[in-house]
């Protein structure tokens, strides 16, 4: 029997980790529609209308049922306020998997990203048994590197113009951090 991604919730003094929700689809699109935000991502399009929260938000259960990746609704745990995303790939061959995450421009400076991968990668951790996780930002986007050194993550190395976007080649900045090792 395939596990139930809808009972899948983490916690944090500030936070809640759970499940997209259709209903959420509206608020994704708004946070996601935001040229900066789109610019800060690797895989986020622009523009991104509804139709491609509810198609994205659509996949997630499937991608939990196949063990291959964990989407989580960052909320506030006072008033579950949708804040941003945290998302998890599962690679069991290597026993590792790579971190993203995005949080609405409204809400950027308060370290949720921050509080939620490090939620996230103590999960992989304790709970799926991961050696690595690691994570990736445009060099542009500093403060998703600041994120990965917060979450306990060690500078690995950087390629050079290695994605295109909005047609500009970008540098990749890489992080990682191997179980056992965390703060």
């Amino acid at each position: 029997m395939s596990p139930d991604s809808s009972l899948l919730i983490l916690e944090t003094d500030r936070l809640i980790l759970r499940p997209f929700q259709l209903s959420d689809a509206e608020k994704v699109s708004l946070y996601c529609n935001n040229i900066r935000l789109a610019k800060s991502t690797l895989a986020l399009p622009y523009p991104y209308p509804l139709e491609s929260a509810i198609n994205w938000i659509s996949m997630h259960a499937d991608w939990f049922n196949q063990d291959i990746r964990y989407e989580f609704a960052v909320t506030l745990k006072k008033t579950g306020e949708l804040l941003g995303a945290v998302g998890l790939g599962n690679n069991k061959v290597w026993k590792n998997g790579e971190i993203g995450y995005w949080i609405g421009e409204e809400h950027w400076g308060f370290g949720y990203a921050t509080e939620a991968v490090t939620k996230v990668i103590q999960w992989a951790f304790e709970t799926l048994d991961f050696h690595r996780v690691y994570a990736r930002h445009f060099e542009s986007n500093p403060a998703s590197g600041k994120v990965m050194i917060k979450s306990g993550m060690t500078y690995e190395g950087k390629q050079i113009e290695h994605i295109l976007k909005n047609g500009v080649y970008e540098n990749i900045v890489l992080y990682g951090i191997i179980k056992g090792n965390q703060s």
